[in-house]
């Protein structure tokens, strides 16, 4: 699984961005996998582990996520 940490959340909250601990290109994240993994809301700061899949519209999004906490 890869890790990294969100840096952006969209207006709503509903989807957001997580910057990739091995410095690829940033994964697209929606609310629906977070509350799959028990999380309510997305917040800047929050560290998850995740596989990508290819979303309907082509960019790679975040799927099967594990919450790892906060970065410091």
């Amino acid at each position: 699984m890869l890790t990294g940490t969100v840096k952006y959340v969209g207006p709503e909250g509903s989807w957001g961005f997580i910057s990739r601990d091995d410095k690829q290109p940033k994964v697209f994240l929606h609310i629906s996998e977070v509350q799959k993994a028990g999380v309510d809301e997305i917040e800047k700061g929050q560290r998850w582990s995740f596989d990508m899949k290819e979303g309907r519209d082509g960019r790679m999004v975040a799927t099967n996520l594990e919450f790892l906490g906060y970065a410091s």
